[in-house]
């Protein structure tokens, strides 16, 4: 039995961050990383069915075209990342009465819907982006075991290429499901490597007050390449999401809308335009499969 203190429940039984039960949730979900963002998408369905807040964690259920769907926000970073994930997975593979791990268990469909700026010049504003591997530089994954889910060629190449400081932790790279892969890819959706930073600033190359470790790391990361794979963009949640969906037996893709492209120095004239594309594509294509 799991003791109350690991899987912490609220009095009416509900996980404890998102506020959910079981019944309130889909087997296909999207994340998106602001709260206000998930109305957003919520605005195309027919009806919405449950609805609840918690802190940054803001859930709708409901019907599109048929298909029952979650949108939840996931706030920002791989530490709320370890904390959705975990309890999703609890409200379909836990008995929450018996504080017990089911002998059948549940695989959910998430999909992120997020907005980017591109590392690579040919990869246009108001394109859409399909991470094929998420590649962390955070290291809250290295908290679990994941040798038999990760790519270590990738990693291998990515530290000799970067010249990477092994203080800052092994990063680890996780590839999409193939199936939600195949479901929503298309001819005009750019594939790639999307590091996950685990901050805004330093991590990510910005420099205000403070120094950081290697100056040189977002050139190093525009040019690398494994295979003809490229890293097309760098946010903060992707590599955390394929990684505990892959050690839980859930299938996660990321998909963004490219706002900017920091390689040409050009920015979307409209990029609530290509945000609502990139919503409505992802919707359509999940309501027109059997997953």
């Amino acid at each position: 039995m799991i003791q109350a203190s690991e899987l912490i429940l609220n009095p009416d039984g509900s996980v404890y961050h998102l506020n959910l039960r079981p019944e309130h949730i889909a087997h296909n979900i999207i994340f998106v990383g602001d709260q206000n963002r998930v109305e957003k998408i919520t605005q195309f369905f027919e009806k919405i069915e449950f609805s609840t807040q918690k802190r940054e964690f803001k859930t709708q259920t409901g019907i599109y075209k048929g298909k029952r769907i979650t949108v939840i926000s996931t706030g920002i970073g791989p530490d709320n990342i370890d904390i959705v994930l975990n309890e999703l997975d609890a409200l379909v593979n836990i008995d929450l009465e018996t504080r017990t791990p089911k002998e059948n268990l549940t695989s959910l469909n998430i999909v992120r819907i997020g907005t980017s700026g591109s590392l690579q010049e040919d990869i246009p504003v108001d394109s859409f982006v399909m991470s094929k591997f998420g590649l962390g530089l955070d290291n809250m994954l290295r908290s679990y075991f994941i040798d038999d889910v990760s790519n270590a060629a990738i990693e291998d190449a990515f530290i000799m290429h970067t010249n990477w400081d092994i203080r800052k932790g092994r990063p680890y790279a996780i590839a999409c499901s193939e199936k939600l892969e195949k479901i929503i890819e298309s001819e005009k959706i750019f594939k790639g490597i999307t590091a996950t930073a685990g901050g805004f600033y330093g991590p990510q190359g910005r420099v205000l007050r403070l120094n950081i470790q290697d100056e040189e790391l977002n050139n190093k990361m525009d040019n690398f390449d494994f295979d003809g794979t490229k890293i097309t963009n760098l946010e903060m949640e992707t590599a955390a999401i394929y990684g505990l969906s892959a050690l839980l037996g859930h299938n996660a893709l990321s998909l963004n809308a490219i706002i900017a492209n920091r390689a040409s120095g050009t920015f979307s004239e409209d990029p609530y335009k290509a945000v609502d594309e990139l919503i409505t594509y992802t919707l359509n294509k999940l309501a027109q499969t059997n997953v």
